[in-house]
C-alpha cells in the first residue's frame, strides 16, 4: 500500500463522512469497485491522465462509468479530477479501506495454497492467525498456487507466515548450507 499524503487526506475525510452517515459499508465496496475499475482498465487510466482532455470530460467519463456510486465518493473523485489528482483513485481507495478495516478491527490477508481453501479452513485460519496481527479477524483472499508443493503461505500486511512446503525446503537448504 504506498498512497500517498493526498490520498490519505482525502480518505481520511470520506472516512469521516463515511462514520457520520452510517455508509461505511456501501462507501467501502463502492470503493473496492473504483479501485478495480481503475487499475484493472488501463484505457482508463490513459484517458484520465491525458492532458487534451478537459476536466468536464474526464467528469462525465467518470460519472458515466460510476454512475451506481455513493454520491459521497463520486463527489470526492470529481475533486480529485478538478484537483488534477486523477491518479490517486486507488490509493484513496486503498487508504479508505485500511481505515475501515482498522476501525472494525479487520486486517486483509493473502493466503497461498495448493488448493483452494474451504469456507471452514478460511474461518479456521481467520480465527488463527487474527489475534497474532491484533485484528478480531481477517478479510481472506486465497491464490492458488501449485508451487508451494503443500501447506499453506499467509501474508498480511507486511507479516509472512510461511508453513509450505518449499519455505520449508528452502529454510533447510539455508541451514544445510550455513
Amino acid at each position: 500500500m504506498s498512497g500517498s499524503t493526498v490520498a490519505k487526506r482525502y480518505a481520511l475525510a470520506l472516512f469521516q463522512l463515511a462514520n457520520e452517515h452510517q455508509l461505511l459499508g456501501q462507501m467501502e465496496e463502492d470503493l473496492r469497485i473504483v479501485k478495480d475499475v481503475v487499475n484493472n482498465n488501463k484505457g482508463l487510466d490513459a484517458v484520465l491522465k491525458s492532458p487534451k482532455l478537459e476536466n468536464d470530460e474526464k467528469k462525465g467519463i467518470i460519472k458515466t462509468a460510476f454512475a451506481s456510486v455513493n454520491p459521497l465518493v463520486l463527489n470526492t473523485l470529481m475533486l480529485l479530477i478538478d484537483r488534477h489528482r486523477e491518479d490517486q483513485f486507488s490509493d484513496l481507495a486503498e487508504e479508505f479501506i485500511s481505515l475501515a478495516n482498522d476501525a472494525r478491527g479487520i486486517a486483509e490477508a493473502k493466503v497461498y495454497s495448493v488448493r483452494p481453501l474451504t469456507e471452514a479452513e478460511s474461518s479456521e485460519l481467520s480465527a488463527a492467525f487474527a489475534s497474532r496481527v491484533g485484528k478480531t479477524s481477517l478479510r481472506i483472499e486465497n491464490i492458488v498456487d501449485p508451487g508451494l508443493l503443500g501447506g499453506i503461505k499467509l501474508r498480511i500486511g507486511n507479516r509472512i507466515f510461511d508453513g509450505s512446503m518449499r519455505g520449508k525446503l528452502e529454510r533447510l537448504e539455508r541451514q544445510l548450507l550455513s
